[in-house]
C-alpha cells in the first residue's frame, strides 16, 4: 500500500514538472503571434480623425479602438478586420438581407366635402323675372322634379305662341322647328305636352329640380331679374361624398388610384371603407403635402360635409423587393452606403441604391443580394475605416450635387415632433473648425416617427445632418445605448481614490 502511494506521488511530481517546462512554449507562441499583429494606431469610436499611438480614452470618454494592418495582399480594397473582443465592445450587430413586398400603414387627416361631380348648377336660358320661389334656404332637401321657381319671360311666351301657330298650320317642318326652339330654351317637357293638349299659353313657367339632393347654393329671391349668365342655385346629391386627405410629400409614392382605405369619422363608432379616387397633381406650397381624394358611399346621408376624418391607407409595394433595416443605411445626402459583413471579423463599406421605405425597412435596388449580411449597429466607425482605402470614391467635395454634411455626437434638449424640429447641443465639428453649439435642426421626413417619439431630454445621440438652402436637416439619428455600471464587479482598489482631490468635489 505504501509502495503504491509513493509511486502515485512520484508520477504527480513528474507530471507537474513536465507541465511547468512545456507551458512557456505555448505562452511564447501566443505572445509571438500577438506581436506579429500589433495595432497600427488607436482611434475614437465616434471620431475616426482622433488617433493615438497607444490605448486611451476618446474626448467623449470612450475606449479607443485598435486598428490593425491588413495581413493579405489579396484582400479587397476597403476590407476592415475587427478582433472579436473589439466587436463585442463596440456592440456590432448584423442582420440578413431579406426579400418580399414592403407594407406601409399611412395615416392622414381629412375633411368631408360634397361630391363635386354630383353638383348641378341651375341657369335660365332666357331673360325674365322670378315670380315665385319654391325653395327658400341653402341646405333644404330637394326631390327630383320638385318645383324650384316660376319664371315670367316674354321670350318663352313668344316661343309658346309660335308652337301653337305651327300646330294650327299642320306644317310638320314648322312644328318640328318650333318644338326644337322650346327644347333649346329648356322649356319643361311636361309643360310642352300640356300646351299641346289645352293650347293655352302659360305666362309663367315652372322649372323643376333635375335631381334629388340638398340646396348647396341659392342666389335669387322672388322678383329678381335673371338671365343666362346668372347661376340661380346649385343642387348636390349626397349619395356619395368626398374625403380630401393631406399626405406628406415623402409618402405619396405609396399611394395609387383605387387603393382601399379605412376612414374613421369623429363621432362615428364604425369605420367606413372607401378607395382612393384621385391624387391631385399639385402640392400645398405651405406645408408640402399632397391632396388625396377618397370616395365614400353615403346612402343614408349621415355623413355631413365639413366633418373631420382620420384616414388609414394600408399600402404595399407592387412587387417583391430586397430590403434591409433602415438603421443599416448610412445616408450622405447624395449617396447611401451599408457596411457588409464579408466574413467573421471582416467588413466592408459598399455603395447601395435605395428605394421605397417604411418605418422599419428600406428597399435596396442595387448593391446587395438576398441572404447577405449587413451591420445594423456600430457601422459608422467601420464605414469610416473602410472608406479610406475603398474601391469607390467616398467623398467628392467638388461635386455640385453634394450637400455639406457632418456626423457628430449630441444631446437632445427638446423635440417638437408636430413641427419636425429638434433642438440639440452638438459637439464640435473639427473638419469645419466649428465649436460646440446648441441649435435647432429640421427632422427629415424619412426618420421614423417611432424613433422620434422615443427621444427624450438629455439623451445622448449620434446623428448626421446635411445643410440644404441654409437649413440644417437631420437625416440619421442613433440613440446611444448605455448600460448601468456593475458596482459588484468593480475593482475599487484600482480606482485611485487616494489621488482624488476631494476639496474640488461638489458634494451638494
Amino acid at each position: 500500500m505504501v509502495k503504491k502511494f509513493l509511486a502515485a506521488l512520484i508520477l504527480l511530481l513528474v507530471g507537474a514538472l513536465l507541465g511547468w517546462q512545456v507551458a512557456p512554449l505555448f505562452s511564447s507562441a501566443e505572445s509571438e503571434a500577438s506581436s506579429s499583429n500589433e495595432p497600427l494606431y488607436w482611434v475614437a469610436p465616434m471620431d475616426p480623425n482622433y488617433r493615438r499611438d497607444s490605448p486611451g480614452k476618446s474626448p467623449m470618454g470612450m475606449d479607443l479602438v485598435p486598428v490593425y494592418e491588413e495581413s493579405s495582399a489579396e484582400d479587397s480594397p476597403g476590407l476592415v478586420r475587427i478582433n472579436p473582443d473589439v466587436e463585442n465592445n463596440l456592440g456590432v450587430r448584423t442582420a440578413l438581407v431579406e426579400e418580399g413586398p414592403l407594407s406601409m400603414t399611412l395615416t392622414a387627416s381629412g375633411i368631408v366635402q360634397f361630391n363635386e361631380e354630383a353638383i348641378q348648377h341651375i341657369h335660365p336660358r332666357v331673360e325674365g323675372w322670378v315670380e315665385k320661389l319654391h325653395v327658400k334656404a341653402v341646405g333644404n332637401p330637394v326631390e327630383k322634379n320638385q318645383p324650384l321657381y316660376d319664371l315670367y319671360s316674354p321670350q318663352l311666351v313668344n316661343a309658346q305662341e309660335e308652337f301653337l301657330l305651327a300646330l294650327k298650320s299642320n306644317n310638320a317642318s314648322l312644328l318640328e322647328a318650333s318644338l326644337d326652339n322650346l327644347r333649346a330654351l329648356n322649356f319643361p317637357q311636361a309643360t310642352i305636352q300640356a300646351l299641346r293638349k289645352d293650347k293655352t299659353v302659360k305666362q309663367t313657367v315652372t322649372f323643376r329640380a333635375p335631381q334629388s339632393g340638398v340646396l348647396e347654393n341659392l342666389q335669387i329671391r322672388e322678383g329678381y331679374f335673371v338671365g343666362p349668365s346668372k347661376t340661380l342655385m346649385s343642387i348636390v346629391n349626397l349619395d356619395k361624398v368626398w374625403v380630401e386627405a393631406e399626405v406628406f410629400q415623402s409618402q405619396l409614392h405609396w399611394l395609387k388610384q383605387g387603393l382601399a382605405v379605412s376612414v374613421a369619422l369623429h363621432g362615428f363608432d364604425d369605420k367606413l371603407n372607401g378607395q382612393v379616387d384621385y391624387i391631385y397633381p399639385q402640392l400645398n406650397m405651405q406645408n408640402r403635402t399632397g391632396r388625396v381624394r377618397i370616395v365614400l358611399n353615403n346612402p343614408q346621408q349621415k355623413i355631413k360635409a365639413g366633418m373631420y376624418a382620420d384616414v388609414t391607407f394600408a399600402t404595399q409595394s407592387s412587387k417583391a423587393v430586397t430590403y434591409v433595416p433602415r438603421e443599416a443605411v448610412i445616408r450622405l445626402g447624395d449617396s447611401n452606403r451599408v457596411v457588409k459583413h464579408v466574413a467573421d471579423g471582416q467588413y466592408k463599406s459598399i455603395a447601395v441604391k435605395t428605394g421605397v421605405s417604411n418605418e422599419q425597412f428600406i428597399a435596396i435596388e442595387q448593391g446587395l443580394k438576398l441572404g447577405e449580411r449587413i451591420v445594423t449597429s456600430a457601422q459608422f466607425l467601420i464605414d469610416s475605416e473602410s472608406s479610406k482605402q475603398s474601391d469607390f470614391k467616398r467623398i467628392d467635395r467638388g461635386s455640385a450635387t453634394r450637400l455639406p454634411n457632418a456626423s457628430v455626437m449630441g444631446k437632445v434638449n427638446y423635440v417638437d415632433a408636430k413641427n419636425s424640429v429638434i433642438n440639440i447641443s452638438r459637439a464640435a465639428i473639427e473638419k469645419w473648425n466649428r465649436p460646440a453649439a446648441t441649435m435647432d435642426f429640421v427632422l427629415d421626413p424619412s426618420i421614423p416617427n417611432k424613433l422620434i417619439n422615443g427621444l427624450h431630454k438629455s439623451q445622448s445621440i449620434h446623428f448626421m445632418f446635411v445643410i440644404d438652402d441654409d437649413e440644417f436637416y437631420v437625416t440619421e439619428i442613433h440613440p446611444m445605448e448605455s448600460e448601468p455600471a456593475d458596482h459588484d464587479n468593480m475593482n475599487h482598489s484600482e480606482m485611485g481614490h487616494g489621488s482624488m482631490n476631494h476639496e474640488d468635489m461638489n458634494h451638494d
